[in-house]
């Protein structure tokens, strides 16, 4: 995979309202999308990772993220996974389990790719149970931002543990800083926080 190497250091992300309401709209930070804005619904728990947060991560994954494999496992308005898919990575799925917010993912999709040049899938379904019946190592990235209420973060962890090979990544935001279990065999590459969002870049061990 490209771009695991970057050096480049980013600032450190300004506080943000922590785990109250987000803005009704955010925009794509970089790639064939740049600036683009992604609506952000009205539902409860809905929480996008801020502008701000998304350019500190992809300075850390590199710009261009052409071989990815990627997967957004509570995919909500898309940030990460637009994000992703506009920074060029070869398969980006996004997984939501709100029918409505599906839809709003692939009505963004078809407006955003009007040609259909970019390899998105978009499931309605819960995020666990796909990622259980999934194959081992079939991503390089996966994204982790589950609604906060419901502490699925270790579950999540689990999961995704098991869909991405050596060296593949997984991103998880979460209200603490969040250690997965030993026998994940999990390394913490970095970590930022933003207000009350801790996010942590974890490594599969080799």
């Amino acid at each position: 995979m490209s771009g695991r190497d970057a050096k480049s250091r980013a600032a450190a992300p300004r506080p943000t309202s922590g785990l109250v309401r987000g803005p009704s709209e955010v925009r794509i930070v970089g790639g064939l999308w740049k600036r683009s804005k992604l609506p952000v619904a009205d539902r409860p728990g809905l929480r996008p990772t801020p502008d701000r947060v998304r350019e500190t991560l992809f300075n850390w994954l590199g710009q261009d993220l052409s071989g990815w494999r990627v997967l957004d496992a509570f995919a909500g308005s898309g940030a990460l996974g637009f994000e992703a898919a506009s920074r060029g990575a070869a398969q980006v799925t996004l997984l939501e389990k709100d029918p409505g917010l599906a839809a709003q993912l692939r009505a963004n999709l078809k407006r955003l790719d009007k040609d259909n040049r970019v390899p998105m899938k978009i499931e309605a379904t819960d995020a666990l149970g796909w990622m259980a019946r999934s194959a081992p190592a079939s991503f390089d990235l996966v994204f982790l931002d589950p609604p906060f209420a419901q502490d699925l973060f270790q579950p999540a962890l689990r999961a995704a543990a098991s869909l991405v090979g050596p060296q593949g990544l997984i991103y998880l935001e979460a209200p603490a800083a969040m250690d997965p279990p030993e026998e994940l065999g999990l390394s913490l590459w970095r970590e930022g926080r933003a207000g009350a969002v801790h996010y942590r870049l974890f490594q599969r061990n080799g």
